[in-house]
């Protein structure tokens, strides 16, 4: 057995199991990883933009939303067990399956989608800070843009930038309290424009939420298959927190913590802000009698400076909420992976800024127009192969047993060492599911698998791997920890 703190070649601060003393959230905590997660200017749209794009009725699609969440709460229930039961995040779990050196090529995939929504996001934060600043002093949108943003624009983006590195470097205690106070405070703000949107709707609020959303001509089979969408696409949706859930569970006292969080957050939260969201946009339609998706369109129509300058805040909040839980945790766990002992949490962190930085600043003039999107949503596609790959091994060929200390270890006896350091089978597997996971981007007839590619993907990968690993002769390993 080697001590974890004698081998820096693959230990650092950020990658240190958390010791049993300092895993202490709660279920509150977990439920607010979920709050803030699920409250995005994008998740809005993209709930919004649900209840419209698939033709069936709001029940149909808010049943949808809510098996969805369902869905997602058990599988990262089961990816998020490690993380409780050792103190392990993303990466270091990677490496039982994948090896001590394997571990690095998920840690990359995963660290590259998170860095560059965190760039995005950067960027649409900062236009929250723009619409504040504009309805503060009065300023127009116009003026001489500098790759695509104005003068107020770069000095909005900067800002959020910097603040955002400021704040991520108070510590973990800062990032939970941040937490704790936005998912609310967020809530509040949608209640708020609710009541406006009411209040100009005449009372005509929710019998409009029963019809505007209606198809001409419903059917059995529109609505399953409607159902069937939307379930996949919320399932896409999660995926990448998903397969990093480990990140936030190991900061958690007991598996029943977890669970709990889990349920109250995902089936809960999903079902009040889509309720919310399908309720505001109902009463937009009303009110300016159109089908309006976007937040900030709604707000910028009600015509009032303080509720532009509350939305804003709140704008801000839920949007650095999400690159938190989304992005900038699972982006520095991941680069501190590849260089454990050059690469501490502080310089993974700045890594991360100054990529994001270059991203976000130059979204609207360049990086938007050049199809990246198809790049990112490839790299995406193939974490579901790992998901299945980690989850197969952990649970059916480890059963729960890990020698920790090898986690850390350069040692070629060490159970993880595999050859090289690299799991071959895993990577056989991870080969043939990925082929599967990156056509379903790029090929037209496999598009409409839409959110299900990512579930096949993490099904064929694990099937694939249980069948190469049953020959698998793992060291006699310590019993199942204990965690409740």
């Amino acid at each position: 057995m080697h001590d974890i703190a004698d081998d820096t070649g693959l230990h650092n601060d950020s990658l240190a199991p958390v010791p049993k003393e300092k895993q202490t959230w709660g279920w509150f905590d977990i439920f607010n990883i979920w709050a803030n997660d699920i409250q995005s200017l994008f998740g809005y749209s993209l709930v919004a933009s649900l209840f419209i794009a698939y033709g069936v009725t709001g029940w149909t699609a808010f049943a949808a939303l809510i098996t969805a969440s369902l869905l997602v709460m058990v599988l990262v229930n089961i990816s998020g067990r490690p993380g409780v039961d050792h103190g392990i995040p993303y990466p270091v779990l990677a490496r039982v399956s994948l090896g001590v050196g394997g571990s690095r090529l998920p840690s990359v995939l995963r660290a590259t989608v998170a860095v560059f929504w965190y760039g995005v996001q950067t960027y649409f934060a900062s236009t929250a800070l723009e619409l504040l600043i504009m309805t503060l002093t009065g300023a127009g949108s116009g003026g001489a843009a500098w790759f695509g943003l104005t003068a107020i624009g770069w000095f909005s983006f900067v800002t959020v930038w910097a603040l955002q590195i400021w704040f991520f470097s108070r510590g973990l205690r800062w990032i939970n309290l941040f937490l704790n106070v936005a998912g609310p405070f967020v809530y509040l703000i949608m209640i708020a424009l609710l009541v406006v949107l009411w209040q100009k709707s005449d009372g005509q609020l929710l019998s409009a939420a029963q019809t505007i959303f209606a198809p001409e001509n419903p059917s059995f089979s529109t609505e399953i298959k409607g159902f069937i969408a939307i379930v996949g696409t919320m399932v896409a949706y999660f995926a990448a927190v998903m397969i990093n859930f480990s990140d936030f569970s190991r900061y958690t006292r007991s598996r029943r913590a977890m669970v709990l969080g889990n349920l109250a957050g995902l089936p809960f939260n999903m079902m009040l802000f889509s309720g919310l969201a399908l309720l505001i946009t109902a009463g937009a339609a009303v009110v300016y009698g159109e089908r309006i998706i976007n937040p900030t369109e709604i707000v910028a129509r009600a015509d009032s400076a303080l509720f532009s300058v509350i939305a804003a805040i709140t704008f801000f909040c839920a949007t650095v909420s999400i690159n938190l839980v989304a992005n900038f945790i699972p982006a520095i766990n991941g680069i501190a992976n590849l260089a454990p002992s050059l690469i501490n949490s502080y310089r993974a962190g700045w890594i991360t800024s100054l990529l994001a930085l270059v991203i976000g600043g130059f979204w609207v003039g360049f990086i938007s127009t050049v199809g990246i999107a198809g790049f990112v949503n490839t790299l995406g596609a193939t974490l579901a192969p790992l998901y299945g790959i980690m989850v197969v091994d952990y649970y059916l060929v480890r059963r729960q047993r890990i020698v920790l200390a090898d986690l850390y270890s350069t040692d070629p006896a060490g159970a993880y060492a595999y050859r090289r350091g690299w799991n071959q089978k895993a990577l056989i597997a991870f080969g043939a599911a990925a082929v599967f996971s990156v056509a379903t981007v790029w090929i037209d007839f496999l598009a409409d698998l839409s959110g299900y590619a990512w579930l096949l993907g993490a099904l064929l990968g694990g099937v694939i791997y249980g069948l190469l690993a049953r020959g698998m002769v793992a060291r006699e390993l310590p019993e199942p920890s204990a965690a409740g």
